[in-house]
């Protein structure tokens, strides 16, 4: 599957919608969306930790996307996953285990975040994804910083 800039840069737009979502109900804005191998929208996510700290956006369109077929044996193989953020851990474990092809995310995340924090992929992954990092950075990072202003103020 071939992703060219336009269309990462289309698919990262849709995820920074879903973040404004989540930041229109007073939810960290990080937003995701999954791709699938003929680059249709298969879901779309984002963050909904006020009712459960482990719903973040990547482990709701995760789900969503599981539901979409049965056949896909809760596998996203030739999948591509767009987050806002750097997944930390625990959303980086999941898309692991779905063997999503792509992840692409925007901003970094230097406390949280899985890659930056060096998760060894050699030891955890069957598959190993394509990782791109910093795709429309600059938008996604201005609205976490933000939210965050807004809540120390």
């Amino acid at each position: 599957m071939l992703i060219n800039r336009y269309q990462q840069n289309s698919f990262m737009q849709l995820a920074i919608n879903q973040a404004k979502l989540a930041l229109q109900i007073n939810e960290i804005p990080v937003g995701a969306v999954i791709v699938d191998g003929e680059n249709r929208v298969i879901a779309q996510a984002h963050n909904f930790t006020s009712s459960n700290v482990c719903n973040h956006a990547e482990m709701l369109v995760l789900q969503q996307a599981l539901k979409q077929d049965l056949q896909l044996n809760n596998r996203l193989a030739n999948c591509s996953i767009y987050i806002t953020l750097e997944p930390c851990i625990m959303c980086f474990g999941a898309i692991l285990l779905t063997r999503i092809s792509n992840i692409f995310f925007g901003a970094y995340d230097d406390k949280f975040g899985a890659i930056t924090n060096g998760v060894n992929l050699d030891k955890m992954a069957h598959s190993i994804p394509n990782i791109y990092g910093g795709i429309a950075e600059a938008e996604a990072k201005v609205l976490l910083q933000r939210f965050f202003l807004a809540k120390r103020q």
